[in-house]
C-alpha cells in the first residue's frame, strides 16, 4: 500500500475520532471535523481504487 493512502486514511480517522470527542463534549466545530474526517476517508479510496485500477492496466 503506498505511503500516502495510509497517511490519508490514518489522518482521516484521527478527525473522525476527534469529531466524535467533539461532539460529546458539545464543541461547535465538532461536525467540520468530522465532515473534513470523511473527505479525506473517501480521498484515500479513490486514491487506492486508482492504484488498484492502474495496477491492472
Amino acid at each position: 500500500m503506498n505511503k500516502r493512502i495510509v497517511s490519508f486514511f490514518t489522518f482521516g480517522l484521527f478527525l473522525i475520532i476527534i469529531g466524535a470527542i467533539g461532539r460529546f463534549l458539545q464543541w461547535q466545530q465538532a461536525m467540520t471535523l468530522i465532515a473534513i474526517g470523511l473527505i479525506f476517508e473517501t480521498l484515500a479510496l479513490i486514491l487506492f481504487a486508482w492504484s488498484k485500477i492502474k495496477k491492472n492496466e
